[in-house]
């Protein structure tokens, strides 16, 4: 092992070993290299405070509407098989006097999507930091995948997709909160 190399390439020649593969043959001379890179890549959530990426972007402004951002994508890896799963989640609020910058709602997400994860954790941790950070009247989270362990493996049912929510706040304790942010969620835009 060379002083550059990552110690999780040499864990990955010995996974190839015991996969039956050669690690030295032409096609996956680099695979322990790039498999290092892309865990790392996968996991970099890890380093990075997700109350500290908000950065100031919150803001002053009397606004008591919700506040809905959709459909934003995450990938992330099982921490059950290591396999990925991925889809949309979907975040709403209810300003108390602030609102946050709405790229720091993605931020959020990617943060959290870039750590070893179960759905329902995903969903409550992206809820969570968002009723830190905000001090809102309510947050929902609304996250729905595809899960790779459960197309490629196991059941191998390649058309389901999980769906799970968080709601805190107004989200969890009104009614009329709750359903509207739900019909929200499910509106499909023309564009």
């Amino acid at each position: 092992m060379s002083e550059t190399e990552d110690p999780i390439e040499g864990l990955i020649k010995s996974l190839l070993k015991e996969l039956g593969e050669d690690p030295d043959r032409d096609g996956l001379q680099r695979t322990p290299e790039r498999m290092a890179r892309s865990l790392r890549f996968f996991t970099e959530g890890y380093n990075v405070d997700p109350v500290a990426a908000v950065n100031g972007a919150l803001f002053d402004v009397h606004y008591d509407e919700m506040v809905l951002v959709r459909d934003i994508d995450f990938y992330t890896l099982c921490e059950h098989h290591l396999l990925p799963f991925f889809g949309k989640v979907h975040v709403g609020y209810l300003p108390n006097e602030k609102v946050l910058g709405l790229s720091k709602i993605p931020r959020i997400v990617e943060i959290f999507s870039r750590r070893l994860q179960v759905q329902e954790r995903f969903t409550t941790q992206v809820a969570l930091t968002l009723e830190e950070v905000l001090r809102p009247k309510g947050v929902g989270v609304v996250v729905e995948a595809t899960h790779l362990c459960m197309a490629m493996r196991g059941v191998q049912k390649q058309n389901s997709f999980t769906l799970t929510s968080s709601l805190q706040g107004a989200f969890a304790d009104d009614p009329k909160t709750r359903a509207e942010f739900m019909q929200l969620v499910r509106f499909q835009s023309a564009h």
